[in-house]
């Protein structure tokens, strides 16, 4: 076992005043990535709910895990899926046993999580509950393959877009014609799947074919693959390149720096 970040043979104290619930972002992947107040947590919790992404894989890099209880409340894209009901039940019960809860989320937990669910339905329970943020992946994975969201000089805006469902589904909140006009940075997460149909709705709404884009998979970890391609090749690049979640694509000017 890898030795933890901070030793756990005196571990940080969880302060009596701090709730039994921690919705914590673990950031974009790479175990290092995450909060300092984050760790804290999981190093006090003795239970940890864990989503896929974060650095759950690499867990006994920042906990000694002997003692604590780790549940897998993955929800794959298009895959395994814990229903959320059951991880809100999870929190509650664990919670009034008298356990510390740590719920590990990818990133942080309220950019496109349901962190804001979870703490809901704590406190419709009556029960306290924190939020420690985390490194979203929308920002830090483009920085981490030399994509700055926004450089002086070239953009004064950037728009975090969730691309789970495509332009036109009736679920979809986005107004892809007005985010083609307004001339920032877009940054898109979960969008590998329905990457090419948005890469279209841009191109009809009149966004240049030209415009510069990059496609990071993996970022922050060992396994990290970033490829640079236009607007108009989106699509096909990421096909071609046998693009898998999870993914972030950038299009906008600072792609192409």
């Amino acid at each position: 076992m890898s030795k933890p970040l901070i030793s756990t043979a005196a571990p940080a104290r969880w302060p009596d005043e701090n709730p039994p619930v921690s919705l914590i972002g673990g950031g974009p992947g790479a175990w290092d990535l995450i909060t300092v107040r984050g760790l804290m947590r999981l190093q006090a919790a003795d239970v940890i709910v864990a989503d896929h992404l974060g650095p759950t894989a690499e867990l006994d890099k920042l906990v000694d895990l002997r003692g604590v209880e780790v549940i897998d409340a993955s929800k794959l894209p298009y895959g395994k899926q814990v229903a959320q009901e059951k991880i809100n039940q999870y929190l509650i019960d664990f919670a009034r046993a008298g356990k510390k809860v740590a719920r590990l989320k990818g990133g942080d937990p309220y950019v496109f999580g349901r962190g804001f669910e979870e703490l809901r339905a704590c406190a419709e329970a009556g029960i306290d509950c924190e939020v420690v943020p985390g490194v979203t992946s929308a920002i830090s994975v483009p920085a981490l393959a030399g994509v700055p969201i926004t450089q002086r000089g070239v953009v004064h805006s950037f728009t975090v877009v969730s691309g789970h469902v495509p332009p036109g589904h009736p679920k979809s909140l986005t107004d892809f014609d007005a985010l083609a006009r307004t001339g920032g940075t877009i940054s898109i997460i979960m969008g590998v799947k329905n990457g090419p149909a948005i890469a279209e709705a841009l191109l009809d709404a009149g966004k240049a074919a030209d415009t510069p884009a990059a496609v990071v998979q993996e970022g922050s970890t060992a396994a990290e693959k970033a490829v640079r391609c236009t607007l108009g090749t989106l699509g096909e690049t990421l096909v071609r390149e046998s693009i898998a979640p999870p993914a972030v694509i950038v299009i906008g000017e600072v792609a192409g720096l």
